[in-house]
């Protein structure tokens, strides 16, 4: 079965931004199914508009910012 994106129900989504980047923390679930956590990174370009990133790795500041958002998703996801 090929990808409906009317199926893909996004339950809860906070987000960490910065001058350069945004960082955001979802819970999805497709088709009513099980709740799966994600982590997405959107660079600024030049003209400062923002365009999906490789999320790659994590700077501490970044990492203590999303830490709390994580936290926030678990409880949706029980």
């Amino acid at each position: 079965m090929p990808y409906d994106a009317k199926l893909d129900e996004r339950l809860f989504a906070k987000t960490y931004e910065t001058d350069s980047d945004r960082l955001t923390v979802s819970v999805y679930s497709y088709n009513k199914g099980q709740k799966k956590l994600q982590i997405s990174r959107e660079a600024k370009n030049a003209d400062g508009e923002l365009k999906f990133s490789k999320l790659g790795r994590l700077n501490k500041e970044e990492a203590t910012a999303v830490i709390p958002l994580m936290q926030e998703a678990l409880k949706e996801m029980e």
